[in-house]
């Protein structure tokens, strides 16, 4: 009886390994095609104007991690590396900041005055460039839980564009991080509220949650967030958006050319 059980516990595992690896393989070939098919879509993005917005900066450098790590750098670094692979596919790209700085003016003004008008500047620089999109990238961080984890994009409540651009960055953050299971989330922020064009918040990962904080200063997951990001976004422009409206900027597209330092951030 004992050698019957043995013998019947040994197939159970030996098919619940075939199940496993079976499943990690078909993951593994579904990205491959996934990640293919990015690349042949990749024209959806030339020519666009994309206005990247690195949270915080200058008078409020955002949230502070267990380890002493800032927000404005870790938005800083991603967005520098999301513009690359942009620009890398043609995309015509714009920062809102490019260093630790932030657009209000030193004036002596209170520090909630000078964060509005902040604002208000990083949203009318994508809106008088006439953006096809607008990314702002932000940490995420809950002090009373700090095993809160995963990455999530936001969108503006009642923009239907907005809402398809941030589910299909959350699809990506989902589908090649592995890490979160959030969904895109409808809330109203300034930034989303005022922009013109499809404006998506996406909070990279938890700042307060040490594990998160940790992964978020690697040089290499930097790079994958940057390349996902991008992925999302090739996604919805190839599906759902319509011609850049007004002339193309043509040596805005050369100077972001120019200034690619040739760094890849491709599929990982």
């Amino acid at each position: 009886m004992l050698r019957v059980v043995r013998v019947r516990f040994r197939c159970l595992f030996i098919l619940a390994l075939i199940i496993v690896i079976g499943y990690i393989t078909v993951c593994a070939i579904y990205d491959n095609l996934e990640n293919r098919r990015v690349a042949a879509l990749s024209w959806s993005v030339a020519n666009k104007v994309i206005v990247i917005d690195p949270g915080h900066g200058g008078i409020d450098p955002g949230s502070k991690g267990a380890n002493g790590v800032i927000e404005e750098d870790l938005t800083l670094e991603v967005s520098h590396k999301l513009a690359t692979v942009l620009g890398q596919a043609g995309a015509i790209v714009f920062m809102t900041r490019e260093s630790d700085m932030d657009l209000s003016n030193a004036d002596g003004s209170s520090l909630i005055t000078r964060k509005r008008q902040d604002l208000s500047r990083r949203v009318a620089l994508a809106n008088e460039h006439k953006a096809d999109a607008f990314i702002s990238m932000h940490v995420n961080s809950f002090k009373s839980g700090p095993k809160e984890h995963g990455a999530q994009t936001f969108y503006q409540p009642g923009s239907e564009e907005g809402q398809k651009l941030a589910t299909s960055i959350q699809s990506e953050l989902v589908r090649l991080l592995r890490n979160t299971g959030r969904q895109a989330k409808a809330v109203d922020y300034y930034t989303t509220r005022n922009a013109k064009m499809p404006a998506v918040i996406v909070e990279i990962g938890f700042i307060s949650n040490p594990k998160e904080e940790k992964l978020m200063c690697d040089v290499d997951y930097q790079g994958k967030l940057a390349y996902v990001i991008y992925s999302g976004m090739v996604k919805y422009f190839s599906e759902h958006a319509t011609p850049t409206s007004g002339s193309v900027d043509k040596e805005k597209a050369l100077e972001t050319f120019m200034q690619n330092e040739g760094k890849n951030y491709g599929a990982p």
